[in-house]
């Protein structure tokens, strides 16, 4: 049986622990709110992008010589898997289950003979996937100096990503990162890059086509839509970021409270250890001394 001074000392470190996951929950809120605005701002103007090369696409009449970003190599047999993790730790699951769902995908392409190359972005999910695939790693993207993601730091992401498929290092690039829908809950997704998935002509988009105002483009449909896919590309990562962002947040918020309650649990249950031991040591010592007496 432990010690009352043992009880004390563990009674008074979950105290201090209890303080510090208190502290950490009240800074993610106040972070949280920040990213939050910041990846909802980001989703129209990603939306709206996908929309516009729709348009674009669908208004090119001939598919020679268009950007193998929309098109692709035309082989499906080396993938890109870019996946976005958090720089630190204690935020639940967060992290795991985007290494998780990478894992899967990683798997699946195995098992059908295709290669697969990582190109790790935050050191969580790095530490996670290089314990199976470090020799699948590509590359690695460091954040950890970063106080707060810009553009920028999408564009530099976006410009390796580049670089390799120029080189011919891939044929087909997927992003995961996890879309943040609440506090409580990020969805772990898949987004295919290289070649450009476009969202689909929604029923009734030729009666909305007529009803708005036909755009054109100059030089031409086909510049502005090979400009406009390497623009895509950085848009979707920074949109990338900023969700990720904001699920890490809402994750380490969650995560936090849930110590600080389970903190809060275990301090009750060694109070009560504590006073029972003590109680249980004066009753001792009282009988004890009306033995002796009593002997007397």
């Amino acid at each position: 049986m432990p010690s009352l001074k043992d009880l004390r000392n563990r009674i008074a470190s979950v105290k201090a622990t209890r303080k510090i996951t208190k502290a950490m929950q009240m800074v993610a809120a106040a972070k949280l709110r920040r990213a939050q605005e910041a990846a909802t701002a980001a989703r129209p103007y990603a939306e709206r992008m996908d929309r516009i090369l729709a348009n674009l696409n669908q208004r090119v009449t001939s598919r020679e010589g268009l950007s193998p970003l929309l098109v692709g190599t035309g082989k499906d047999q080396v993938h890109l898997l870019v996946v976005m993790t958090a720089e630190r730790g204690l935020c639940g699951g967060f992290n795991a289950n985007i290494a998780r769902l990478a894992r899967q995908d990683t798997q699946r392409l195995l098992r059908d003979g295709k290669t697969v190359k990582i190109l790790s972005v935050g050191r969580k999910g790095y530490d996670i996937l290089r314990r199976e695939f470090g020799k699948m790693i590509a590359d690695r993207v460091d954040l950890r100096g970063v106080r707060q993601l810009g553009y920028a730091n999408a564009q530099e992401i976006a410009s390796r990503i580049l670089a390799l498929f120029e080189a011919g290092e891939f044929d087909v690039c997927t992003l995961y990162f996890a879309e943040f829908k609440s506090v409580i809950a990020q969805k772990p997704t898949a987004l295919q890059l290289v070649p450009a998935k476009l969202p689909a002509e929604r029923p009734g988009g030729a009666r909305e086509a007529r009803a708005e105002a036909i755009p054109e483009y100059e030089p031409g449909e086909e510049a502005v839509l090979d400009y406009l896919l390497m623009r895509n590309l950085s848009t979707q990562i920074f949109r990338g970021l900023l969700e990720n962002a904001a699920s890490e947040q809402g994750a380490r918020m969650s995560a936090m409270d849930s110590a600080t309650r389970n903190a809060g649990d275990m301090i009750d249950r060694l109070t009560l250890k504590y006073n029972r031991t003590r109680q249980a040591m004066i009753t001792k010592e009282l009988i004890e001394i009306i033995s002796g007496a009593e002997a007397l």
